[in-house]
């Protein structure tokens, strides 16, 4: 079976971006710049695993 066509890819390209946008506002809010970072490419990350699971839909 292919991962119900893109589905847990979906979801964890949500939880990653979830996961990056707390990162990023926390360290935003610290003045931590290496966590906004951090937050940031989880963000990257999540957008390609969406994109991913949008491709294995077709």
């Amino acid at each position: 079976m292919s991962d119900q066509r893109g589905l847990g890819d979906k979801v964890k390209g949500a939880v990653n971006k979830a996961k990056g946008e707390v990162k990023d506002q926390v360290g935003n809010a610290t003045n931590d710049r290496s966590l906004q970072a951090e937050g940031k490419k989880d963000k990257v990350k999540g957008d390609a695993q969406e994109g991913i699971g949008n491709l294995k839909e077709k």
